[in-house]
């Protein structure tokens, strides 16, 4: 049911301005504060999770494959009836534009993305990006107008790499552009199958300031928010991930002629690396996280004590620096079991690591009191996640707006958000929209 909320015009202040009072000249009800359409946000979010469906009937929306391909017509055909006439740029970025009262002011966008992972849930990113759109919605249905321009942007590929993102701020390389994504085609191949252009792919570069500000609204994907009984997370910041190839070498020998005493044993020497990843991680004080994801043991036989082993090993943390604290303590760790099981252990570091990214403080505080406003409880938070706006933090002001999500669930058919809370966290996006416009 659409929520209306009545306040006298001076209700709130935010840096001595008035949050509504500008808000209400322009609307058909005189006195209403604005409100989403929670119903036709749930509607769509079903609507959009019909498409890329497989034929186990699991979500396969992967980046562009024929799902992708058709979810985001269906979108753009949403987006040209709001009046956006959305564009596809270069990076495959859907860009729809709604022009504001003083046109020599840089655009507030806002988004997120509609691809997702192998058998994924459908409220990663969807909701972000039919948020947006509805955004946009109640606007054009109460004639109002905002001083900014206003940009939806649905960004191409973020499962597979947040690829759009990378690209719109100028960090896809030529390599990058030749490495497989998910759906089989290169990222460039993939970048044409949904109307983009990776040989212009410069083209669709923003400079620092193109942007006056840019929100995600997304499900949280953990389990804090609910646990805690809030109803809106306030991002702080998006995590820096930091992936390392570990090889654990020992010695592969027959399991039945070899003594206990005389082993090698590289599988043994990991097994006791893994816990102390554990240890290490959890000594100090924080949020951090640390993981273990994946493990190859060679040769792999019944009857064969394991000669190599290598895992995969990520630490994800706000802080730049502690994530080099942690990993040194890892290594040094490693060392000491190495040394004991008579195995070598190296750390090769990956190159698709990302840094952590700040929200802006200012954003945060808007969001934070418009939230409390609308009578919902509030909480600062980090993104263990990655996300799209870690990117777009590069070159504008960023934030993010977290709702629950159910039972802490993500990346899975059973990930869901409450038609509730997609609408509480929708009427956040909008009203910090529209307060952000008057500043």
């Amino acid at each position: 049911m659409q929520r209306r909320t009545f306040i006298k015009q001076s209700s709130l202040t935010i840096a001595g301005m008035s949050v509504f009072g500008s808000l209400l000249s322009n609307t058909k009800n005189s006195g209403a504060v604005l409100s989403v359409n929670g119903k036709r946000i749930e509607q769509r979010i079903f609507e959009l999770a019909k498409f890329g469906v497989d034929e186990k009937g699991r979500g396969y929306r992967i980046a562009y494959t024929k799902g992708d391909v058709e979810g985001r017509a269906w979108f753009m055909g949403l987006m040209k009836k709001a009046g956006l006439n959305p564009a596809i740029d270069a990076a495959g970025n859907i860009i729809g534009k709604r022009n504001g009262k003083n046109p020599s002011l840089k655009p507030i966008a806002f988004g997120s993305h509609i691809d997702m992972v192998p058998d994924g849930g459908n409220y990663d990113g969807t909701l972000g990006s039919i948020a947006a759109l509805e955004v946009i919605e109640i606007l054009n249905e109460n004639n109002f107008v905002t001083e900014h321009p206003l940009e939806v942007i649905i960004f191409g590929n973020e499962e597979g790499g947040t690829i759009g993102s990378k690209a719109m701020v100028g960090d896809i390389t030529a390599d990058g552009l030749k490495q497989k994504s998910q759906s089989g085609l290169t990222m460039a191949e993939g970048i044409k199958a949904i109307g983009g252009n990776p040989e212009n792919i410069q083209s669709c570069i923003r400079k620092k300031g193109d942007i006056h500000a840019w929100v995600e609204l997304h499900i949280e994907q953990g389990g804090i928010l609910e646990k805690e009984n809030i109803k809106i997370g306030v991002v702080e910041g998006i995590v820096g991930i930091v992936h390392w190839e570990v090889t654990v070498e020992g010695f592969a020998n027959h399991a039945g002629a070899t003594p206990m005493n005389m082993r090698q044993d590289a599988l043994l020497a990991a097994s006791k690396f893994i816990i102390a990843v554990n240890e290490v991680i959890n000594s100090v004080k924080g949020t951090q996280v640390g993981t273990v994801g994946k493990i190859n043991v060679q040769p792999g036989a019944y009857n064969v004590i394991p000669g190599k082993v290598v895992l995969g090993l990520e630490i994800r943390d706000l802080n730049a620096d502690k994530i080099e604290m942690l990993f040194a303590a890892i290594e040094k760790r490693a060392a000491t079991i190495a040394k004991d099981s008579k195995t070598k252990i190296s750390f090769e570091r990956q190159a698709n690591e990302s840094k952590p990214a700040l929200t802006d403080k200012a954003l945060q505080q808007t969001i934070n009191t418009t939230a409390k406003s609308l009578g919902f409880t509030t909480k600062f938070m980090q993104s263990g996640a990655g996300h799209d706006s870690q990117h777009i933090a590069a070159i504008a002001p960023a934030a993010m707006i977290f709702i629950p999500s159910i039972g802490g669930i993500s990346h899975s058919p059973k990930e869901f958000s409450t038609a509730t809370d997609m609408e509480n966290g929708a009427n956040v996006l909008l009203q910090t929209i529209l307060n952000i416009g008057k500043k």
